[in-house]
C-alpha cells in the first residue's frame, strides 16, 4: 500500500487530495474516478518517509482534502 498527494484542477477550483492504494497508477484511477472530468496529476516528489503505508488494515481511499486556498477559484 502506497500514499501520494495528487492535484485536481477542475473549471472552478484547484486542490489537493492525499489518497493511499495498492499502487501510484490505482490512486490516480480512485482520484479520477471521485472528480471525473477533472485533470488528475501525482505532486512529485513524493515523501519517501510516508510513501509506504505499514498498517495491515489499510485501505484504498481518499485520506485528506484540501480547501482550495484564496486565488485559485476560477473567475
Amino acid at each position: 500500500m502506497v500514499r501520494v498527494s495528487m492535484e485536481v484542477r477542475g473549471r472552478a477550483a484547484r486542490f489537493r487530495v492525499g489518497t493511499q492504494a495498492s499502487s501510484i497508477r490505482r490512486a490516480v484511477i480512485l482520484v479520477k474516478g471521485l472528480y471525473s472530468g477533472s485533470d488528475v496529476r501525482v505532486i512529485f516528489p513524493i515523501d519517501p518517509e510516508g510513501f509506504f503505508v505499514e498498517d495491515a488494515l489499510a485501505k484504498e481511499e481518499l485520506i485528506q482534502r484540501d480547501k482550495p486556498e484564496a486565488g485559485e477559484l476560477a473567475a
